[in-house]
């Protein structure tokens, strides 16, 4: 039986963030859009970037510099079946809001992105 994705580790600046169950990955690329002419479909290709959305928690101790900050950094995520997918430039595209007892949501924005299998 093949094991499939289930657990995503976050690594933002060297430091590993505990994440929920949930985040997202999309990896950026070039994307088809479909072109309608005449009685014709095409297709005109369009670059998006990746984007890694995941929630977490402020701890006690931790330093709200220490996961916000509005410079670029390296993102992985890591997931359980063995590939990690590295960022060398994302940044974070807004401050986090943040709620007692509630999670806040990461969302990062990049462009390259390089794949290690393990």
């Amino acid at each position: 039986m093949a094991q499939v994705l289930g657990i995503i580790d976050i690594v933002w600046r060297g430091a590993n963030l505990p994440v929920e169950k949930g985040a997202k990955l999309r990896l950026g690329g070039l994307k088809n859009n479909v072109v309608t002419y005449g009685r014709k479909v095409g297709r005109a290709q369009e670059f998006i970037g990746s984007e890694v959305t995941a929630k977490t928690y402020l701890e006690a101790g931790q330093s709200y510099g220490s996961v916000f900050s509005e410079g670029e950094g390296e993102l992985q995520v890591v997931c359980d079946t063995g590939q990690t997918y590295v960022f060398p430039d994302a940044f974070l595209q807004d401050p986090p809001e943040m709620t007692g007892g509630e999670s806040h949501e990461l969302k990062w924005a990049a462009d390259q992105w390089q794949e290690i299998l393990a």
